[in-house]
């Protein structure tokens, strides 16, 4: 499938963190997603799998990538998720709308507006600020998708963050199964 011909995406999201306790700016923390073209939303695998990225999160402020997070846990690995795919939406100009679907609440309310950041307020800022630039020129919306229930896409998801988080490559689509991390 051509990107010329892609009108609407699905973008699902996630985070990883080596531990939630504790965390600090050298906490191992990842993200990732997968952007699907024809989802029906079910959780059975249907639509296609257009791209994926994943990443560690960057908490150093002089290494390229940083988006303000300050410590590596797991709510800063679900919004520089978010964020990431926000950067990649304001890269295709085609897509008309997306959906972003991701297992924390946290990090959806915080993104779209509902709810303040009372910790990691500068990256919060900047996802917010992605946000409202790519709402201005697509018809976006967030979904909550439960964790760990086998939805594919999710699980793919949770996949290249564990696996960023890990300093991993993933494992290619053709040899990954549900709930492999």
């Amino acid at each position: 499938m051509k990107m010329s011909e892609i009108r609407s995406v699905h973008i699902y999201v996630d985070g990883s963190c080596s531990e939630n306790r504790n965390v600090t700016s050298d906490t191992r923390a990842g993200w990732g997603l997968c952007v699907i073209v024809n989802d029906g939303g079910s959780g059975n695998g249907k639509g296609h799998l257009f791209t994926e990225l994943s990443g560690e999160v960057i908490t150093n402020p002089d290494e390229r990538g940083y988006l303000g997070a300050e410590v590596g846990s797991n709510n800063t690995a679900e919004l520089s998720a978010i964020a990431h795919a926000l950067r990649w939406l304001l890269g295709e100009s085609v897509v008309e709308s997306a959906t972003i679907r991701g297992d924390s609440n946290y990090a959806l309310n915080i993104a779209s507006g509902l709810w303040k950041a009372k910790a990691n307020k500068e990256l919060a800022r900047k996802v917010v600020d992605l946000w409202n630039e790519v709402s201005e020129i697509i018809g976006l919306a967030g979904e909550h998708v439960r964790a760990h229930r086998g939805h594919r896409w999710n699980e793919r998801a949770d996949h290249l963050a564990f696996r960023a988080m890990q300093g991993e490559a993933p494992l290619s689509l053709q040899f990954w199964k549900p709930g492999q991390r």
